[in-house]
């Protein structure tokens, strides 16, 4: 009998945004986690009835936890030339100045230094970003007081994105250590035949504690002119993705792979289901599939960000079949959730219930972002 209980997230079921009131569901945190960092053990004579044993035993494992978060237009105050971040300077439309930028880098600090805290210490192990400007925002928001103790490195690379918003992976060296890293360049083409110009995939290889383990990080073109007219564009981001998949099995068929980002799409859209392959069920997943932990999720009206009083999760981390396989003595998934504690949420006005962004039909409301981030926990028996 698998140790904890299977796809079960840690979210409350939340419906359309005008259903809700004030407040949101809490994040439901296991007692037995509270005072423990990286190993935690779970007594099951105690705990039978929670997790359904039925026989006395300890087990004791090593959790990790992997996160991704757009952090909705992280930029500096700076104009740059090459890109149309005008609106984001103190001269510009937002009125964006070194108090606004700080209260950010603050507001950010705070959300990523809860992701885990419970399980894993403060902050995940892996986080995957998008919505970043440059290199410097990255380093202004690890360096914080409030995740500067966790010695974070991370990895960047500039995109040819308009708007020079970019994406990157953050790592605790402790948990994660790279090997390799590219940025993969996504060659789009617009309705006339020009370049579209977007964000780049982010690829990472490296080695969690003993494991050997890729992760992409994506940030795909936005429904901007309408979902069906630019699924295209995901499309093809899906297929690029695709394509790296299948030449890491193919260079190393036994390692462990994480894809995660802002998709701009749900799990049930054609560019996760069927190009990415993305199954909802762990049981019986071939080699080219990936878990989706996420899928079930939405399914039960759970979600990232809301549009039109409806939720939508385009922020997802699938996985490769290997991890979900709870008896290779490797890390394996255990659960995934959306982190949305009453603090991230708007309590007031024509938002009530979505995520407390920066700004809001052009006021500043300075929020957080104007999506949740999600994460997952990996579980690894320790002798």
């Amino acid at each position: 009998m698998p140790p904890f209980p299977a796809d079960q997230s840690i979210c409350e079921p939340r419906m359309k945004l005008s259903q809700l009131g004030i407040t949101l569901a809490s994040i439901e945190l296991i007692s037995v986690m509270r005072k423990c960092a990286t190993i935690f053990w779970i007594a099951v004579s105690v705990f039978s009835t929670a997790f359904g044993f039925q026989k006395e035993s300890k087990f004791h494992y090593s959790v990790r936890t992997i996160a991704f978060y757009n952090l909705e237009n992280l930029f500096d105050t700076s104009n740059d030339s090459l890109t149309f971040d005008d609106a984001r300077t103190p001269k510009g439309k937002d009125r964006w100045t070194i108090k606004r930028y700080q209260h950010k880098i603050g507001n950010l600090a705070r959300v990523i230094s809860l992701l885990g805290q419970e399980t894993s210490g403060p902050g995940p192990d892996i986080i995957g970003l998008c919505e970043l400007e440059n290199t410097q925002v990255i380093r202004d928001l690890f360096s914080h007081g409030q995740l500067k103790e966790q010695d974070y490195r991370f990895i960047h690379y500039d995109s040819p994105d308009e708007r020079g918003i970019d994406v990157a992976l953050a790592y605790r060296l402790r948990s994660f250590v790279p090997f390799s890293h590219k940025s993969h360049r996504l060659l789009l083409e617009n309705e006339d035949g020009f370049r579209d110009y977007t964000r780049d995939i982010l690829v990472v290889g490296g080695m969690l504690n003993e494991d050997e383990l890729y992760i992409l990080v994506n940030h795909w073109p936005s429904r901007s002119g309408g979902e069906s007219r630019s699924s295209r564009l995901r499309e093809e981001a899906a297929q690029l993705n695709k394509r790296v998949l299948d030449s890491i099995r193919k260079i190393s068929p036994n390692s462990r792979i994480i894809v995660m980002g802002d998709f701009n799409d749900n799990p049930v859209n054609r560019s996760i289901k069927h190009i990415l392959k993305g199954k909802a069920s762990r049981a019986e997943l071939m080699e080219d599939e990936l878990f989706n932990p996420m899928e079930k999720l939405y399914n039960k009206g759970i979600g990232s960000l809301g549009y039109k009083d409806q939720w939508h999760l385009f922020d997802q981390i699938l996985l490769s079949p290997n991890l979900v396989d709870q008896e290779s003595g490797h890390y394996f998934f255990w659960r995934a959730g959306i982190f949305n504690p009453s603090f991230l949420v708007t309590s007031e006005g024509p938002y009530t219930g979505y995520p407390k962004r920066t700004y809001a039909s052009g006021i500043y409301q300075g929020g957080f972002s104007d999506h949740f981030p999600v994460f997952i926990y990996l579980l690894k028996k320790v002798n």
